[in-house]
Parts: C-alpha cells; sequence; structure tokens
C-alpha cells in the first residue's frame, strides 16, 4: 500500500487539485494591480484593527486598478457569533468602504473565486490535503489531547521548544500499513503538514512595511484538517489566497512569527508567496507609556464606538490614513478640498513601531471634515444619527426648513464654523436656537460685564433704539459700535487696548451681552447670522426675558 491508497481512503471524492487550478485563474489585471483581502472572522465585533485593514486593503486595490475582496474565515465554528457576517458587512458599510467582490451578507456574494466564506470551500481544502498525502508531505495523526498534553510537559520540563516536530511528531514515520489499520477500525485523527525545515537554519523574508526579516526554518508539523473536516487558519488562508490570485496579503504584525510556516506551505504546495505587509499595532499611551489599544480598556477600540458618538465615517478614515502614512497630513494641508481617492497611498511609508491612536487629534480632524459640509448634508447626517441614538434630537429636526437654517449658520464661506465635531454634539451646540429649548434656560455665561443693571441698560436700550430687522451686517455691527460708545464703551477694540482707563470695556464686551441674552452663551457661532434666523419677535421676547430676569 502507498500514501496514494491513504489518501483515497482518507478523501475517495475529492477532486484532483488540477480542477481548482482550471477553475480559479489567474486573473486577467494590468501589470502592477493590486489583489486585497480583508478577512476577519465572524467571532465578535468589529476592531478598529480590522476598519485599519480594511482600508489600507481598499486602498491600494483602487489606487492599482487591482481587486478588493472580503472572505470571511470561519473555520472556528465554536466561536461565531450569530449574524457576525452581516455585523462585519454592515460596519464597514458604514465607512464607505467596498468590496470588489465578497461576502454581501449572511448568505450571499459576488464574484467569480468563491465561496468567499470558508466553511462552504471544505472540498476544495479536503482536495490539497489529500495532494499533500499522496506527495508524502501530510499524514493521519491519532495523538489524544491528554497525549500531546503530556508531551507538552515534558518539553517544558526539559526547557526546550514546545509543538509537533522532529522526534516529537510521533504519528510522522508511523508505518503505513498500520496508519491505514487505524483508520479502517474507526480511530480519530486529524491531519498534520509534514514539514521538511531544519529549525538550525535561516531563511530571508522581505516584509512590504518592516523589510528585511530573518526567520528560523519551521519545522513544526502543523494541523492543517481537523477532526470535523475542516481546515486550520494556516492552511485555509494558503489555499485561498492562492485561488483567490490575492498578491499583497495585509495584516497585524501579531502573524509575523507565522511567516515562516506559510513560506513553507505556499512552497510545498507549489504557490507563488504573496507579498506579505504586517501592520504595526495601533498603539495608545497611558502613563507616558505604549500598550496596544484594547478591546477591554479602551471603547473606541470597537468600531460602533464611532457611530455612537456620531463621529462621520469620513473623518474616521481621514484619521487612520493619517496614522497610517506618514505624508497623508501633508498632502491633506496642501490639498483640502480633494477626494481622499486622489491620495497615493505607499506601504512602506507604514510606521514599523505602531502609531498612537489620539481621541483629541482624531476630533480635531473630525472637525475639518465636518466644516466642509453642506447644511443640507449635516441635516441628512445628523437626522440619521439621531434616529437611532437621540429621540429628542429627531424631534427638533422634523421642522427641516428651519433646521437647515440653523445649520447654514457661518457655513460655506471662506472660514466656515468648526464647532461640530460629531453629531452627538450637535443638540447641545444649536439646542438655544429652539424656541422651546431655550425657555428652559435658567443659566445666561455673561462674561466681562456681570452687573445685573448694566446689562439691563444695554439689552433696553439696544431694543429701543438700535436693532432693527432688515439691517444688513455692517449696518447691524455699526449700530453695535454706537450703542457701545454711547455707554461708555470703546468702539474699537484697539482704542479699548490703547487707553484702557478712559472706557467701561469694548464693543466685544457689549456684543457679549447681547450673545448671552440670546443663546445663554458668551460663545457661539456669528451673532448676526443666528439673529437672522431667529427672527424679529423671537429676539424681542428672549431680551425681555433676560432684562425681567
Amino acid at each position: 500500500m502507498d500514501y496514494k491508497y491513504l489518501a483515497n481512503l482518507i478523501f475517495p471524492d475529492a477532486k484532483p487539485i488540477s480542477y481548482y487550478e482550471e477553475k480559479y485563474p489567474e486573473r486577467n489585471l494590468k501589470e502592477g494591480a493590486m489583489v486585497t483581502r480583508y478577512a476577519p472572522s465572524p467571532t465578535g465585533y468589529m476592531h478598529i484593527g480590522g476598519l485599519y485593514q480594511s482600508i489600507i486593503g481598499r486602498k491600494l486595490a483602487e489606487q492599482t486598478g487591482g481587486v478588493f475582496l472580503l472572505r470571511i474565515e470561519d473555520t472556528d465554528q465554536k466561536r461565531q457569533i450569530e449574524n457576525g457576517v452581516r455585523e462585519i458587512v454592515e460596519s464597514v458599510k458604514d465607512f464607505d468602504i467596498k468590496f470588489d467582490e465578497g461576502m454581501i451578507n449572511e448568505t450571499e456574494e459576488i464574484g467569480n473565486y468563491g465561496p468567499y466564506k470558508q466553511s462552504l470551500r471544505k472540498e476544495i481544502y479536503q482536495s490539497y490535503a489529500k495532494y499533500l498525502i499522496e506527495q508524502g508531505r501530510a499524514y493521519p495523526c491519532f495523538c489524544t489531547p491528554e497525549e500531546l498534553e503530556e508531551m507538552r510537559e515534558k518539553q517544558e520540563k526539559a526547557k526546550i521548544r514546545t509543538g509537533y516536530y522532529g522526534v516529537w511528531a510521533k504519528y510522522r514515520n508511523y508505518p503505513l500499513d498500520d496508519v491505514i489499520e487505524k483508520i479502517k477500525n474507526g480511530e480519530k485523527y486529524i491531519i498534520r503538514f509534514k514539514s521538511m525545515g531544519n529549525e538550525e537554519k535561516k531563511i530571508k523574508h522581505y516584509d512590504v512595511i518592516k523589510g528585511n526579516i530573518d526567520f528560523p526554518e519551521n519545522d513544526q508539523d502543523i494541523i492543517i484538517i481537523k477532526a470535523d473536516g475542516l481546515p486550520t487558519y494556516h492552511f485555509a488562508h494558503a489555499i485561498d489566497d492562492h485561488l483567490m490570485r490575492v498578491t499583497h496579503v495585509i495584516r497585524s504584525d501579531e502573524w509575523v512569527s507565522s511567516v515562516p510556516l506559510h513560506i513553507d506551505l505556499f512552497k510545498t504546495l507549489g504557490f507563488k508567496i504573496p507579498k506579505y505587509a504586517h501592520t504595526a499595532p495601533i498603539m495608545k499611551e497611558e502613563d507616558g507609556k505604549k500598550r496596544k489599544i484594547s478591546k477591554r480598556k479602551d471603547p473606541e477600540a470597537a468600531v460602533s464606538y464611532y457611530h455612537k458618538e456620531g463621529i462621520p465615517s469620513q473623518a474616521v478614515t481621514e484619521y487612520l490614513l493619517n496614522i497610517a502614512n506618514s505624508n497623508f497630513e501633508n498632502w491633506r494641508k496642501a490639498n483640502p478640498d480633494k477626494n481622499i481617492s486622489e491620495f497615493n497611498f505607499e506601504l512602506n511609508k507604514m510606521s514599523v513601531s505602531g502609531a498612537i491612536f489620539d481621541l483629541v487629534k482624531l476630533l480635531d480632524v473630525s472637525k475639518n471634515v465636518i466644516s466642509k459640509y453642506s447644511k443640507e448634508k449635516i441635516y441628512d447626517e445628523v437626522f440619521l444619527w439621531a434616529q437611532r441614538y437621540d429621540e429628542e434630537l429627531t424631534e427638533m429636526l422634523e421642522d427641516k426648513e428651519y433646521a437647515l437654517k440653523v445649520f447654514g449658520i457661518e457655513r460655506g464661506g471662506v472660514k466656515p464654523r468648526k464647532d461640530i465635531s460629531k453629531w452627538s454634539d450637535v443638540k447641545n451646540n444649536i439646542y438655544y436656537m429652539f424656541k422651546d429649548k431655550f425657555e428652559k434656560n435658567e443659566i445666561y455665561e455673561f462674561d466681562k460685564i456681570t452687573d445685573k443693571e448694566e446689562i439691563s441698560k444695554i439689552l433696553t436700550l439696544y431694543i429701543e433704539k438700535y436693532y432693527n430687522e432688515n439691517d444688513n451686517k455692517q449696518e447691524w455691527f455699526d449700530k453695535i459700535k454706537e450703542l457701545s460708545g454711547v455707554l461708555g464703551y470703546a468702539k474699537e477694540v484697539k482704542e479699548y487696548k490703547l487707553n484702557p482707563e478712559s472706557y467701561k470695556g469694548h464693543v466685544g464686551d457689549v456684543s457679549t451681552v447681547i450673545r448671552v441674552a440670546l443663546t445663554g452663551r458668551k460663545n457661539t457661532p456669528d451673532l448676526y447670522e443666528i439673529m437672522q434666523v431667529l427672527g424679529k419677535d423671537e429676539i424681542i421676547n428672549r431680551i425681555n426675558k433676560c432684562i425681567n430676569r
């Protein structure tokens, strides 16, 4: 009996690998086109690191005229969560990441290189496992968990490498007849890869991000097919990346140590090795020290956090590109109005040590992004967010015509307002523009002028002599200056600074009193534009209310 007999005994129905090589031919793409993939497991919420890699993969495929695909690695059936695929698909869709191929929901897919869910590719993996057995490069292993644990304990006690290799690989050279007999007797087994590597020898590998790395050769006889007939990650990813014709594998650097094994698998299977780009982890700074961003410690580690906070997907994408490529920030400053699709992403400009995630910096980026939005876009985005997360804000925005006027304040000019960094800020930023909300206001943030009689005098005189709803902006401000002069305040700030003893204050202090009376706040967007939206009746009501208080 030979290896071919053993292979047929284990996988009698498996097709020859030539069938799949023909079914999934080389892609007809232009030279230099990258085929990248995002290959998550549906085992929990989407992590910011997954989004980070998706953005990079999408960018590289897009700018080279390649293909970006979504493959679901669900061979670990025990760890799967309900609707895990939907969670992945919807999470990336919220960030405008489009896949050219792959899963589009729990059951449907697009593309000619599927199935794109590993649990549906079982027969493919078995064909390649059969091929390896036929070549004498894979074999059944009958070790029980207890035997493997005992072996590990012996290795640890002897202070040597743990694992299934060399003299520790009990079934590596087991007599073929005995193997066949065990299988026919119904004994449980898994399939292991038979490595020909030598841990004493070194291999050189070029990582697109990290550069040249030396590794010991792989000599581990890893499991490639589990007892349930499904593959392990290592075996499945090699076959999938080959058959899907992936050119560049972008993944977290926790997988760097697996490179020798993966090279061993690719070479043994006769596959072309894709280029590997191992991204450094996203870091947090805590007590002066760096650590990996943590699911347990950091709410911003979950992609859902950005949806709940209402940070626009464009802002998150721009920020992640900023920490991914060192030259993005300068490119954005030089090209403030260009679409990010015009930015040329380069893997070799990625950090080797890991970029620091700074939420304050992200919110600054978000302010800039939102400042460029039209009032219509802001309304649409905020209303959509409010429907999911804030019932009160939804009610406030039901009068779309009025809400658009509110969102139009100081928008579209040379220096647009930058007071909104996330949609969860909006209600607090605009509540004073809504009559029923402002009537509940009990706090007025007066600044330099706090004397009640002086405040009453300023407001009374303004309404009686200087307020005219038909004034343009210059006329309006000129009257504020005139009012200031009448009451003993400098008409110009520079006049006050030159001779402060001669004045009670300056025109800015007077306008702040009017601002606080109308909004409750000393800092707001342009006061004239606010007054244009509030209208005459509401302005008079609010000033009278303030005087009466």
